[in-house]
């Protein structure tokens, strides 16, 4: 494995892989890390999305859905994969590449609203 990822994240499927496709990843910059405020705003989101996910998880829903700005589609993110994306961005001010959700059920997301 490349380094260690925080919690939430699947393991590397190409751990000790000589061809890992992901190298190419290694010539893109590193993140800058947060500024004071950005960094509050993240911890923030964490702490809310701890109480959306103690709220919500019990009554069947999954995670949150965003319109994707680029894209102009939704996105959808369980609750595992948004804390570790919040959590990556605290480490190194980044978000790794994930992919997206396979044949989610638009009903088991809500948004951040």
């Amino acid at each position: 494995m490349r380094d260690q990822l925080p919690p939430g994240l699947p393991p590397d499927p190409f751990a000790g892989d000589p061809d890992d496709p992901s190298a190419a990843l290694d010539a893109i910059e590193p993140g800058q890390p947060l500024d004071p405020a950005e960094r509050l705003a993240v911890e923030e989101d964490l702490a809310d999305l701890a109480v959306y996910e103690a709220l919500l998880a019990p009554r069947g829903v999954r995670g949150l859905v965003v319109c994707c700005e680029d894209c102009h589609q939704d996105h959808y993110h369980d609750w595992d994969m948004l804390r570790a994306n919040l959590l990556q961005l605290l480490v190194d001010g980044t978000v790794r590449p994930h992919e997206p959700a396979f044949d989610p059920a638009p009903d088991a997301y809500v948004t951040w609203d």
